[in-house]
């Protein structure tokens, strides 16, 4: 049994690797969903769907990126084969792709559109590979591990550098009244980081954890440092979708959703750990592909900029989705959302004001200094480099609590309750795994918007 000066050597120790510390300052970016769901108003395709209907008349991936631009992302993960097996690259493992569709006279290749247009805007361009295949008649065999090492190696290799693989766990195999295909996760991984060193992999993967549902909406505090069962419970296809009720699936995963998997307490029931930063998933309209239907399902700017603050804002990476509708372009009212979004975040950033702070003897008080004025947040990091290590703190202005919080890790916005105006803050650590290090501290003056 270890005591608790040797717990906290070993939660300590715990600290991001290179593919983690790449993810951790990108914090906010792309998912783009469009196959051929897009044009069969379904979430979930057969696999049976004619390659013919793929045929998007007017596609502007340039449209795409310039708007994920706009919005304040900084990379792009394309679907490249959802459930249903379509490929939207001209691959050589199976006739369900884009070749065999009329898009430019099969001569088209989306994957390598959206590569190029991530390129002319300076966004990372990531890939997402549906393990589950509905259309693959080696799917519930050993070959089919072959054959999905086979597409993975294709978008790997012809497609520049790739930033993320992620992979969806979805198994609705006896849906269809066919045995469960056991993915290897494994030989993916392997296969994934020899052909690009430092992709980062989510999902079920061994770099970014999700968070659990596919509504944006994270737990209160986020750790990075969790027990090693976490990472183990996004191999099991039981926990992961089996339908296409989008609703119905993210209530289940609300419900049974654990609040607690980091806190000292809850780590002491565990021997073994891992850095596994949280990625919040959520779709900008209810649907993760584009329905005609769905247009007032436009989630508002404030509940979008509320569900970034929670998410980037607490400890969080955040991967919102866009779908694009039958012409292979995004909606013009999910572009205005997206220029609004990144409007709001231009605004934040154009709020910081310069400011010193020093720190006390301990490190566990910090006191901040700027020309008086209106201030409403601050937004600061740790050194990840040396674990997480806050566990609890407050911040003081004019001798009043005007924030308290659990978790910092490498990103955390603290909006004050109300503005202040004042010359000095004084953020006072409560409580602490060891001595803590503060990477970056940002004061912001009164002005920017508030959720």
């Amino acid at each position: 049994m270890m005591n608790e000066k040797e717990r906290i050597d070993l939660y300590t120790s715990i600290v991001p690797n290179r593919r983690q510390l790449i993810i951790q300052d990108m914090k906010y970016y792309a998912f783009v969903h469009y196959s051929v769901n897009t044009f069969t108003n379904r979430e979930w395709g057969s696999g049976k769907e004619s390659p013919s209907i793929f045929n998007p008349r007017a596609q502007d991936t340039d449209q795409w990126c310039e708007a994920i631009k706009a919005a304040g992302m900084k990379g792009v993960v394309l679907t490249c084969k959802h459930h249903d097996g379509f490929c939207l690259w001209p691959t050589k493992t199976t006739e369900h792709c884009i070749r065999n569709s009329p898009y430019k006279n099969g001569k088209g290749d989306v994957v390598r559109e959206v590569s190029e247009s991530c390129k002319k805007y300076g966004l990372k361009f990531g890939v997402y590979l549906s393990p589950w295949d509905r259309n693959s008649p080696l799917y519930s065999t050993d070959a089919y591990n072959d054959f999905y090492i086979e597409q993975l190696t294709e978008l790997l290799t012809n497609y520049g550098e790739i930033f993320m693989l992620w992979l969806d766990g979805a198994c609705g195999s006896s849906a269809d009244g066919m045995p469960k295909q056991k993915y290897d996760f494994e030989r993916i991984w392997e296969t994934a980081v020899k052909l690009q060193p430092d992709i980062v992999m989510s999902g079920c993967a061994p770099d970014v954890r999700w968070v659990g549902n596919e509504s944006g909406k994270a737990r209160e505090s986020e750790w990075n440092v969790v027990p090693k069962f976490q990472y183990e419970l996004q191999n099991i296809a039981e926990n992961c979708q089996t339908d296409d009720d989008m609703k119905k699936f993210q209530k289940r995963c609300q419900d049974v959703m654990i609040q607690d998997i980091g806190s000292r307490e809850f780590l002491s029931n565990y021997d073994e750990f891992m850095w596994y930063p949280a990625e919040v998933d959520v779709s900008i309209r209810l649907g993760w592909y584009y329905h005609p239907m769905q247009l007032l399902t436009l989630k508002s700017l404030h509940r979008l900029m509320r569900i970034y603050y929670g998410s980037v804002g607490s400890n969080c990476l955040l991967i919102l989705n866009i779908p694009p509708n039958r012409k292979g372009q995004f909606a013009k009212a999910d572009v205005r959302r997206l220029k609004q979004m990144g409007e709001w975040l231009r605004k934040e950033d154009d709020c910081v004001i310069e400011s010193t702070y020093s720190l006390s003897d301990d490190r566990m008080k910090v006191n901040i200094s700027f020309e008086k004025q209106s201030v409403d947040r601050i937004r600061f990091s740790e050194d990840t480099t040396k674990s997480q290590r806050i566990e609890k703190f407050k911040i003081y202005a004019n001798g009043n609590c005007v924030y308290e919080g659990t978790v910092v890790g490498f990103s955390k916005i603290a909006i004050f309750k109300s503005p202040v105006v004042t010359d000095s803050l004084e953020l006072v650590i409560e409580q602490c795994r060891k001595e803590p290090y503060i990477e970056k501290i940002e004061v912001c003056k009164t002005g920017a918007y508030r959720p």
